[in-house]
């Protein structure tokens, strides 16, 4: 399937890899479905792309990378709405905003998106934890770690 982007023109996606948002994103409540792209060869960050609307793309990164120690639990409407049965199931990015220089660059990490790997079904999780923030700082965070979600 062929769509419109704003930073890439059109390119090609894999309507089986699309990921849907029974309720959109917070913000972008009539966009369903999204398409994950690569920004670069690294595989660090993506862009999560509308399908419906070229102009509409948010960059987001795995939160592991960064921030070795980041857990959350998701609670059971989110488990039975995206039909997660098993941590192995989840993939997590959280929405970054870029800024110059990159070393002011930061993640939200209040708000995780959840794909379920097997059907695709996504979420952007809103989190009561008031340990995490809208905006913590990348340089800040630890390399490496491991997914740390229980779904």
């Amino acid at each position: 399937m062929k769509i419109a982007t704003k930073h890439f023109g059109h390119i090609e996606v894999d309507e089986t890899r699309l990921l849907k948002f029974h309720n959109g994103l917070p913000g972008f409540e009539m966009y369903k479905t999204y398409a994950l792209i690569p920004v670069d060869d690294s595989a660090v960050y993506f862009a999560l792309q509308s399908v419906e609307a070229a102009g509409v793309a948010l960059i987001v990164s795995s939160p592991y990378i960064f921030f070795k120690d980041y857990a959350f639990d998701v609670d059971e409407n989110t488990k039975q709405e995206l039909g997660l049965t098993s941590p192995d199931d989840v993939l997590v990015y959280n929405v970054l905003t870029l800024h110059d220089p990159f070393k002011d660059s930061t993640m939200n990490l209040q708000a995780p998106v959840i794909i379920n790997l097997k059907n695709r079904k996504s979420k952007q999780l809103i989190l009561n934890d008031q340990s995490y923030q809208t905006r913590h700082l990348l340089v800040n965070g630890q390399e490496g770690g491991d997914r740390r979600v229980n779904p």
